[in-house]
């Protein structure tokens, strides 16, 4: 029986995106949210957070959203100048995704950097009373080796134990529905960047002691995804595995388009389709597992210890 963690990305982004993702865990398929420490809603969200019975019970896993592109650090700048674009006005990390990756693929992104940037904002979600289940990078950027090391050192430094694993497994990228328009050039990329670093970060997860699925669904189609797309993808999922369906419900409000964000109606589309019964039946006649990021560290936690060889 395969397993899903149904993952919404961007909480705290607005306040629209924070009661979408409510929305979609009270009345959909939402099994797991990732937190901004530096987006304009946080306080919100937490607020939203503690109201919440089924936070408190680990039903929901609230994991941290590190956001290292397209934002603004909560670092002093003068500790992190490897992060941040020379060509901004104030200081703010690099806006787009390629930019960033051209400079970590010049090994000019510090780790230890990341690792303080990253590190903070973990301690903001912490200090504010989160629980912190796991952590991903925005725009999964923690893909790039240097990143994915300072990442790696902040989650031990604040016992986290489960970590994304950003790389799309290729059943869920070449389909017919999926391999077409715009979703065809971002899975021809999607598949370039798995067999540059998709090995790399299975050995550094595994050294570094942390939980992880065996990929994630939905990277390809975001921005696209309707029912149709979504409803291929749970059949396409193997028999077995654990894997991450990454989404992006909210609300197309005056704060939505101001927050500088590409996903607008497409979040609302998204939502529509989390909280769907046709969604929900699709899993139940996939016989999907809905579970979260607790279930990783809880399945870590039960696994026997492997016995070191005598010298």
């Amino acid at each position: 029986m395969p397993r899903l963690i149904v993952n919404a990305d961007d909480f705290g982004l607005t306040r629209g995106v924070n009661r979408a993702i409510v929305q979609a865990f009270q009345h959909g398929i939402v099994t797991s949210a990732t937190l901004m420490a530096n987006a304009p809603a946080f306080s919100e969200a937490v607020s939203l957070l503690s109201a919440l019975p089924e936070y408190q019970s680990r039903e929901l896993s609230v994991g941290c959203h590190i956001v290292l592109v397209d934002g603004t650090p909560l670092s002093p700048p003068e500790t992190i100048p490897s992060l941040l674009d020379p060509a901004a006005s104030a200081p703010r990390f690099y806006k787009k995704l390629w930019r960033f990756a051209l400079v970590a693929a010049r090994g000019k992104i510090s780790a230890r950097e990341v690792e303080l940037e990253a590190s903070t904002q973990i301690q903001k979600l912490q200090q504010a009373g989160v629980t912190v289940s796991h952590i991903d990078c925005h725009k999964h950027s923690h893909m790039f080796p240097p990143v994915l090391e300072g990442v790696l050192r902040a989650a031990a430094r604040h016992r986290i134990r489960s970590i994304r694993n950003p790389f799309e497994p290729s059943f869920a990228r070449l389909s017919r529905i999926r391999f077409s328009g715009k979703n065809a050039l971002r899975s021809v990329e999607t598949a370039l960047l798995n067999r540059r670093y998709a090995r790399a970060f299975r050995e550094a997860v595994q050294r570094h002691g942390l939980s992880t699925t065996d990929g994630s669904v939905g990277v390809t189609v975001t921005g696209t995804l309707d029912l149709n797309l979504f409803v291929e993808t749970i059949r396409t999922l193997p028999r077995e595995g654990t894997y991450e369906f990454v989404c992006h419900p909210g609300y197309n409000d005056n704060d939505l388009s101001s927050a500088g964000t590409r996903l607008l109606q497409s979040r609302e589309t998204e939502l529509a389709v989390l909280c769907s019964t046709e969604a929900r039946a699709e899993l139940q006649s996939a016989h999907v597992e809905l579970i979260n990021f607790w279930n990783l560290v809880t399945d870590a936690e039960s696994k026997p210890a492997i016995p070191h060889p005598m010298p």
